[in-house]
């Protein structure tokens, strides 16, 4: 149905005369005619009788006039839900426990007035992917993998560096270490399972085991946080790494341990991502607000005290 010869129609309804539908509308009486009539011809009914006194409503158009406001209500109604600023700010955070969320969470304290769509993709690849297709407006990623570039259309803003602690049990044996240097790591078993191949995570446990000489091993099946806890709580030989920003919990008896790593200290990445053309004004101030972050990576001031993989800062070319 033609929603402007809808609109017309209420247009004369409204004014109870063609020539000033004709005025309100910017159009001339002959195009008003013209839209009411092709209506008409559609509903198969009248819908005006003119009279000396102007248009008056038939019956029909008094029975379709109700249906033509709830026409044009669910027009306006679809155009706010994909107008910039109008709808939702659609943000990938990864998981919901990790740094990416609380990040969101602080940006959503300062401009409560942002409505937010939080999901989580599964990787860098699915985030690019949904960033290019508009199906998302923001994603925090470690970037890119190696051998890998942003496409063109993607900007990248490094966001928080977050430090990688050590997570044991109470009987293990650095559970008591007011901190350990990964030359220290050297030899103990650290567990991190569901790591993907070919994810930015997995590309990112590879290089730091490489780079250190650890002994990451990322076998076996992913059960979630609860059943990895309660497996480091009960060995005195077995730890796992965990972000600083990441929220745990887990029961009063296991007795679980943070301990920082050290000289350097390995970092993991985040950076927000976005589409350039992407118009949506909350993704601006969401850059702003990170951007601005005292958590925020200077990239021109490199920090010696930190590692992380060389790939892992945003560069442009092929992804």
């Amino acid at each position: 149905m033609d929603l402007e010869a809808v609109r017309t129609f209420l247009a004369v309804v409204d004014s109870g005369r063609f020539r000033r539908a004709a005025d309100d509308l910017s159009v001339t009486q002959q195009a008003v005619s013209k839209r009411v009539a092709a209506l008409e011809k559609e509903l198969g009914v009248r819908l005006f009788t003119r009279t000396g006194r102007g248009a008056e409503v038939t019956v029909d158009g008094r029975a379709f006039l109700p249906h033509a406001r709830a026409l044009l209500d669910a027009e306006a109604r679809a155009l706010a839900s994909v107008r910039p600023g109008r709808r939702a700010l659609r943000v990938d955070v990864i998981g919901r426990r990790l740094a990416p969320a609380a990040l969101l969470r602080d940006f959503h304290r300062a401009h409560p007035e942002v409505e937010l769509d939080v999901v989580t993709l599964f990787d860098s690849d699915a985030a690019v992917a949904a960033l290019r297709a508009g199906t998302v407006d923001a994603s925090f990623r470690a970037v890119t993998m190696p051998g890998r570039r942003l496409p063109e259309g993607i900007g990248a803003l490094p966001v928080l560096d977050e430090p990688m602690q050590l997570l044991t049990g109470p009987e293990h044996a650095l559970a008591e270490a007011g901190g350990v240097t990964p030359a220290e790591l050297v030899g103990h078993r650290i567990w991190v399972p569901g790591v993907v191949g070919g994810t930015e995570w997995a590309a990112y446990y590879a290089d730091l085991a490489a780079t250190f000489g650890l002994s990451i091993e990322v076998t076996g099946p992913d059960f979630g946080t609860e059943p990895l806890f309660d497996k480091v709580a009960t060995s005195p030989g077995l730890a796992t790494f965990v972000g600083e920003w990441t929220r745990l919990v887990w029961p009063e008896g296991h007795g679980l341990r943070r301990v920082g790593v050290h000289g350097p200290t390995p970092v993991y990445p985040h950076s927000l991502l976005w589409a350039v053309d992407n118009p949506h004004p909350a993704l601006l101030a969401l850059r702003d607000r990170l951007g601005a972050s005292p958590e925020a990576p200077d990239l021109t001031r490199p920090d010696p005290g930190i590692w992380a993989p060389a790939w892992s800062r945003p560069r442009r070319g092929r992804f």
